[in-house]
């Protein structure tokens, strides 16, 4: 193993793996290692976000989906365990023996995707934020995470943010990684603002790509068990079932606002503008929309 790979913990709590930071304490680099060479099947499905860019959200929409007994409320198995995260196995699930479709999550960059990915036409969904709202959200996300020895201002967190020194890395290199292999996957990209401006279509757009045809009934029930206030209480979708060990959800709670353009009531202007000059730097390559405000949404 390569010195990069080592653990390279410091009082952010992270391990910096191939040179990404990962949530230390619910992952580990013999994991990374074995899912490296995780086997993949062609009927699997991926939801992939940078984090706090709807993933919660979205594997609510894949969960209702593909499993009947979820849509119906007859069955009580929660979101973690029916669309688990690949790197972060918090359930201990041997992955290998779950049957297909096998659904999964995950806030990996494209270059850390295990190997056989790569070798297979398997449905990949990308949902991506608006960078502002993302960092925003992410910043009060921190709060909660037990294994962050010291917490950040909002000042101090804008530049460990945009110099790429959180889970994930930088929010730029994460889009550009998966957009600029688009060609070779078989992948959906649609943004958290869409699902906020029409979550009915959204829906089926998500539902159609995954080859699932549904009745407008079915799409209802979906939209109703998919908004926002719904998922707060619902116990099953919220991750308020995870260990206290690991989160203090007396600081906050991973579905806080569910909104588009919050980042407006918090960043200065001057803020605002560097962060524009950056990420506009990095992304004026890339062909894809920003949804800064709801409104932008057609």
């Amino acid at each position: 193993m390569s010195q990069e790979c080592l653990n390279d913990t410091d009082d952010l709590g992270m391990l910096k793996y191939k040179g990404t930071y990962f949530i230390n304490d619910l992952t580990s680099v013999e994991w990374l290692d074995f899912i490296d060479n995780l086997e993949i099947r062609d009927s699997d499905v991926f939801l992939v976000t940078y984090p706090k860019s709807g993933t919660i959200w979205s594997q609510q929409i894949l969960s209702l989906i593909f499993n009947e007994g979820h849509l119906r409320g007859t069955e009580s198995i929660d979101n973690i365990n029916r669309v688990p995260w690949i790197e972060y196995n918090m359930c201990n699930m041997d992955f290998d023996t779950r049957p297909s479709p096998r659904l999964f999550s995950s806030h990996l960059p494209y270059y850390l995707m295990p190997k056989d990915f790569r070798n297979h036409r398997c449905k990949t969904i990308y949902v991506y934020r608006n960078p502002k709202d993302v960092m925003l959200s992410f910043y009060h996300f921190h709060k909660i995470l037990k294994g962050f020895k010291k917490q950040r201002s909002w000042e101090e967190f804008i530049d460990m943010f945009m110099s790429g020194k959180v889970f994930a890395g930088l929010w730029s290199d994460h889009v550009r990684g998966w957009y600029t292999n688009k060609k070779d996957l078989d992948i959906l990209f649609i943004t958290y603002e869409e699902m906020i401006k029409d979550l009915r279509s959204s829906v089926i757009k998500i539902s159609r790509f995954v080859d699932k045809m549904l009745n407008d009934e079915t799409v209802d029930i979906i939209v109703e068990k998919a908004t926002f206030q719904n998922m707060r209480h619902d116990p099953l979708a919220n991750y308020t079932f995870l260990s206290p060990n690991n989160f203090d959800f007396n600081k906050g709670s991973f579905l806080r606002k569910g909104t588009v353009g919050d980042w407006k009531n918090m960043m200065t202007v001057a803020q605002s503008e560097k962060f524009d000059q950056m990420f506009q730097d990095k992304l004026k390559v890339l062909p894809i929309k920003i949804f800064w405000d709801i409104d932008e949404v057609n």
